[in-house]
């Protein structure tokens, strides 16, 4: 769901890709006009040079039909959405792709193939996923993590995932993200066990197991959100207000809670799974073209971050 046109937080993002290279992007069975077409429109606005992986017959024949024009794009043939999900991690690890893009396949197939021993995407970090929302009621894009992947996360997981959201957004350009835990109250309550994860996570951030963010919880929305909410309840806080990040205790909060921004809010949501050896670009067939092209966006930002920070290493 868009909201009014005119120069959004997306667009600003785009602005500051146009400045980077496009990023060799392996499209995993791009089958249905969509999912094609977005690695196309991405491809477009030079966010990315797509390899489409899957039945090269079927990928034409979607093409034509569609009125796309493919021209020189490279096809890499798989028999079918299994094989072209293995292929597209095969493409990245062999260093040919430093993107990952679902097409029109089921999540769990493109999650599986990055998943597999010794030959996915695996790394120390547990996978994430993150909504990148624009928000027309919010004054700057906001992340909302995790409402796709981890169903009940322990406190071990909720630092990957509060890891990877801060890493993401410091690949976005934020200095030092603001990072508000959700709970339903934001005091600390044995008999509810996010306010307890809530005020582990902030004292990992002081002893540096999580680092780079200014974290704060627990929080209530409204007290995350509103800093005259946090001030009326007497909160102090760097974060109410003002975060960039909310981690929320579960998906099914997270999940509520990006679905109620899109539809109640008119939020446009781009859509990233991180901790693998690539940003991995899940988008929906209920996905906007504007969603589509910011979920690219985001995704060669964070790319381009993670290779600036290998040079950096060696």
């Amino acid at each position: 769901m868009n909201h009014a046109t005119g120069t959004g937080k997306y667009e600003l993002l785009l602005e500051t890709c146009r400045a980077l290279d496009p990023i060799p992007t392996a499209v995993a069975h791009p089958c249905e006009e969509t999912a094609l077409a977005g690695a196309i429109e991405a491809a477009g606005h030079g966010l990315i040079t797509p390899i489409l992986v899957g039945p090269s017959a079927k990928i034409r024949e979607v093409a034509r039909a569609a009125g796309l024009d493919l021209g020189t794009t490279r096809i890499v043939d798989a028999p079918h959405s299994h094989a072209a999900a293995a292929k597209a991690v095969a493409l990245v690890r062999q260093g040919e792709a430093r993107l990952l893009m679902k097409g029109s396949l089921h999540s769990d197939e493109i999650l599986g193939a990055v998943l597999a021993k010794e030959i996915g995407l695996r790394t120390g970090r547990r996978l994430s996923h993150v909504f990148i929302m624009d928000v027309p009621t919010y004054h700057k894009v906001l992340v909302v993590t995790d409402a796709a992947i981890n169903i009940a996360p322990t406190l071990e997981d909720k630092v990957d995932i509060c890891q990877n959201a801060i890493d993401l957004a410091m690949a976005l350009g934020l200095k030092r993200p603001k990072v508000a835990i959700l709970a339903a109250v934001e005091t600390v309550n044995s008999r509810m066990p996010s306010t307890i994860d809530a005020a582990a996570l902030c004292k990992m951030a002081d002893r540096k197991q999580i680092t780079g963010g200014a974290l704060d919880g627990p929080l209530a929305f409204d007290n995350a959100i509103s800093a005259e909410a946090a001030r009326v309840k007497g909160i102090t806080s760097e974060v109410a207000g003002d975060p960039d990040i909310l981690l929320v205790p579960d998906l099914e909060a997270g999940n509520m809670l990006a679905k109620q921004l899109t539809f109640l809010a008119n939020a446009d949501s781009a859509g990233l799974v991180l901790g693998a050896r690539v940003p991995i670009i899940l988008t929906s067939r209920a996905d906007s073209v504007r969603s589509r092209i910011a979920s690219c966006a985001v995704a060669v930002m964070a790319a381009h971050a993670q290779t600036s920070s290998l040079h950096a290493v060696v």
